[in-house]
C-alpha cells in the first residue's frame, strides 16, 4: 500500500509508504493520499502526516513521470490533478492536519508540508522547492502557496534558486510551528496532536475555516466573516458545553 492509516483514539495517522523510493509521489500515492483523509476524517479529531522510511516525500517519481511523458498530457494532467486534490482537500476537512517532517521534503514533498495546518519539522530536516535544480516548474501548489506564506520575495528566491532551507529556516520563515531534534519528532507530532484530539471538534473546524478563508480576503471582510462565525457560534447548542465548562471553572 502506497499510504498507511492507522486511528489511535481520535488521532488519525497517515503514512506515505514508498520510502524504498523515498516516498515519491505517484498517480496511485496522490489518490491513495485523497481517499484516506476523507476515510479518516469522520473517524477522528485530528490527522497525522507522516513520511516512511529516512524521508517524508522527494517530489514526483521521476521514473513515473518520464512514462507519463510518452503516455500524453492527459495521463500527465491526471498526476498533478490527483495531487492537487489531495493538498486542497486537506484546507476542507474538519480536523486539523499535521505535518511531521523529517529527511528530505522536496518539491510535492514540500508542496504538501505547504497544504498542511501545522508542520513540525526535524531540525536536520532539508526542505526545498527544488524544481528549477532539474529545469521544471512547480505544479503541487508551490507556485501560490508559498507566496501567501512567506511573501512574494522570499518565495521568488527560493523557487527561482531552489535552494535548500533547514528545519531552523522553515520555523523563521513560518512554514513550520516548531523544529526539534529527528529523534524527538514522533514524540512532538503525537503531543500536539493529543493536544489537539482534545479540543471542541466544531469550534476547531470554524477556527480553520476562518483562518483559511481569510487568507483570501480583505482584512474587512475577514473580520467580517470571524464576526458572522461567532455569533453563529455561541447561540448555538454546541457553544454551551464549552461556556459552562468555563463558568464553573472561573468559579
Amino acid at each position: 500500500m502506497t499510504v498507511e492509516t492507522e486511528v489511535d483514539g481520535r488521532i488519525g495517522r497517515l503514512t506515505l509508504n514508498r520510502p524504498e523510493a523515498m516516498n515519491a509521489i505517484t498517480t496511485e500515492l496522490a489518490a491513495a493520499l485523497d481517499a484516506a483523509l476523507v476515510a479518516l476524517e469522520p473517524q477522528v479529531d485530528v490527522i497525522v502526516i507522516r513520511g516512511a522510511g529516512a524521508h517524508f516525500c522527494v517530489g514526483g517519481d521521476f521514473k513515473a513521470l518520464e512514462a507519463l511523458r510518452e503516455e500524453g498530457p492527459a495521463a500527465m494532467a491526471e498526476l498533478f490533478e490527483t495531487f492537487g486534490r489531495a493538498c486542497a482537500r486537506i484546507g476542507t476537512l474538519e480536523v486539523p492536519v499535521v505535518c511531521a517532517v523529517h529527511g528530505y521534503a522536496m518539491a510535492g514533498g514540500f508542496e504538501l508540508m505547504q497544504a498542511c495546518d501545522i508542520a513540525i519539522v526535524a531540525e536536520d530536516c532539508r526542505l526545498a522547492d527544488n524544481h528549477a535544480n532539474f529545469g521544471q516548474v512547480p505544479g503541487g501548489g508551490g507556485s501560490q502557496r508559498l507566496p501567501r506564506l512567506v511573501g512574494r520575495q522570499r518565495a521568488s528566491a527560493h523557487i527561482l534558486t531552489g535552494g535548500r532551507l533547514s528545519g531552523a529556516d522553515a520555523v523563521a520563515w513560518g512554514l513550520a510551528a516548531a523544529a526539534v531534534p529527528a529523534g524527538e519528532l514522533a514524540e512532538a507530532a503525537d503531543a500536539l496532536a493529543t493536544l489537539l484530539a482534545g479540543k471542541a471538534r466544531a469550534a476547531q473546524a470554524k477556527v480553520k475555516r476562518l483562518i483559511r478563508d481569510g487568507l483570501e480576503l480583505s482584512l474587512a471582510d475577514g473580520l467580517a466573516l470571524e464576526r458572522r462565525v461567532v455569533v453563529e457560534h455561541l447561540t448555538g447548542a454546541e457553544a454551551g458545553a464549552g461556556i459552562a465548562s468555563f463558568t464553573t471553572r472561573g468559579a
